[in-house]
């Protein structure tokens, strides 16, 4: 993707774009430039808005990123805001897939990376050596964070952090809403961060102890503590005397360095602007090559928010299996709306169209930058743990509590987080808040870690990156993120079928 000149009023994404993304506030009548082509402007364009460099007439798809992102509505003159009064999805239109591998992205050789993180017994590698608390049931989810408070205290220093996740579900649930719930707390247990689990339960939940621990084959059954409320006299005392064992045993983990091949990495985006597509996701794709190219594992989630794009993923799956895994995902998604009597384009929210985002085709075009270019190897359902190393397609929804904890329970150690808008959200992996814009990264420092809005400046995206993939190991060997000082450390799961 081409960088801005700074004396540039605009940015065109690709040579075959029937539109620009406008980088300051722009007046009407105002004589802009765009690369060499320069136009006056029939109206005023909001900053991270669309204009036309070239007329577009009625019915014709607009082009972004090189990919239609809509159809226009009306005839737009040349100089026009292009937004939502005139362009309308193509995801209302039938689609249909083929297989058509496109030729692979060469890998750019890099010197080798390491970060300090925590080999577990399994093999797998942390970033944190926390104790985590989780539940079988909602019941017991005020317990589990009076419990962290409690033991926080009692222990502090002795580990990286002591953190309840409570979440309202696991009784009154049927089916496969019980199993995916079950599925997602086996998963947390068994992640690289926690250096010890504490699992509590009620004693009469659906979601019974048993059945969650018996889908959790790889947890270390050495650094798992368990009850049930109901069976013990007092939950606080038992609960307390099962943390201090765990803290014990963790306390005498130590940091090695390890190769950056070991890092799972979490691509997420939340809150996204106009400019979230051609700065913050393009320059995460190109950090998310570096490690896919080190031979880690980058994992990329929001199916609804590649609507419109899933062929550019379809084309780089790894071989017709994985092509065929995807199809499957991106289908099974689309008919989850359908089922519901919800439209598929839904998308993008109110704060995505204040900031310059038309359809949902738009961006997801935007979304699928932070995977970069490397090739899709597998394709997790929801709840699964990755499995090989490389880009990793995850099912779940574009939620960002929802999707973040998706990306945790599949193995992520640390998360990129994309967003225009910000966020203070953080989830149970360290979570680096990335700003599309620096007037975000100046507005919010105490949310923001990381301001790729000097790419829009046109510094080199090279040096952008180095920048950021430097953060993104000494964040994996300890520092802190602006979430984690903040306290804002929660999960979410995905409810989808009926409450008895």
């Amino acid at each position: 993707m081409p960088l801005p000149d700074p004396a540039d009023a605009a940015l065109r994404v690709d040579p075959r774009d029937a539109v620009a993304t406008a980088l300051r506030d722009l007046a009407a009548g105002e004589r802009v430039r765009i690369g060499t082509a320069a136009l006056t402007l029939g109206e005023a364009i909001p900053k991270g808005h669309k204009l036309a460099v070239s007329p577009i007439a009625a019915g014709a798809e607009v082009v972004k990123f090189g990919w239609p992102i809509g159809r226009a509505t009306a005839d737009i003159p040349a100089g026009a805001h292009v937004h939502t009064h005139n362009v309308r999805t193509l995801l209302e239109e039938a689609q249909d897939y083929a297989y058509a591998p496109a030729p692979a992205a060469a890998a750019v050789p890099a010197a080798p990376r390491h970060f300090d993180g925590y080999r577990r017994a399994n093999g797998a590698v942390g970033t944190r050596n926390e104790i985590w608390i989780l539940c079988t049931v909602g019941c017991v989810g005020a317990t589990a964070r009076r419990l962290a408070e409690r033991a926080s205290q009692r222990f502090a220093g002795r580990v990286d952090g002591i953190h309840a996740f409570p979440h309202p579900y696991g009784c009154s649930q049927l089916g496969d809403d019980l199993d995916h719930t079950r599925t997602m707390i086996a998963s947390l247990a068994q992640h690289p961060n926690a250096g010890g689990v504490l699992l509590i339960g009620l004693g009469c939940e659906n979601n019974q102890m048993d059945a969650l621990l018996a889908a959790a084959p790889g947890l270390d059954r050495n650094r798992l503590r368990a009850f049930t409320t109901q069976m013990v006299s007092d939950e606080y005392e038992t609960g307390l005397a099962m943390i201090e064992e765990l803290v014990a045993l963790a306390e005498q983990d130590r940091r090695e360095p390890v190769p950056l091949s070991e890092l799972v990495l979490g691509l997420k985006c939340g809150g996204s602007d106009g400019f979230s597509g051609v700065s913050a996701n393009p320059l995460v794709g190109r950090v998310a090559d570096a490690v896919a190219n080190a031979g880690g594992t980058p994992v990329l989630t929001e199916i609804p928010e590649i609507f419109g794009a899933e062929r550019i993923l379809m084309a780089r799956a790894a071989d017709e299996a994985v092509f065929d895994e995807i199809r499957t995902l991106v289908e099974d998604f689309k008919g989850y709306f359908i089922a519901h009597g919800q439209p598929v384009y839904e998308n993008p929210s109110p704060g995505n169209k204040a900031g310059g985002i038309t359809t949902l085709d738009e961006k997801s075009l935007g979304a699928v930058q932070k995977a970069g270019r490397a090739p899709v190897v597998d394709v997790l359902r929801y709840g699964e743990r990755v499995r090989r190393h490389g880009l990793v397609l995850l099912e779940a929804p574009g939620n960002d509590a929802v999707s973040s904890t998706a990306l945790t329970a599949a193995g992520a150690t640390v998360i990129l987080f994309t967003t225009g808008r910000g966020t203070p959200m953080g989830f149970p992996a360290p979570t680096l808040k990335i700003a599309s814009n620096s007037a975000l990264a100046e507005r919010k420092p105490g949310w923001i870690d990381f301001d790729a809005g000097p790419l829009l400046d046109g510094e080199a995206a090279d040096a952008v990156t180095g920048r950021l993939l430097d953060l993104v190991i000494a964040t994996a060997s300890g520092a802190e993120t602006r979430a984690e000082r903040n306290g804002e450390r929660e999960i979410a799961l995905w409810k989808q079928g009926v409450t008895v």
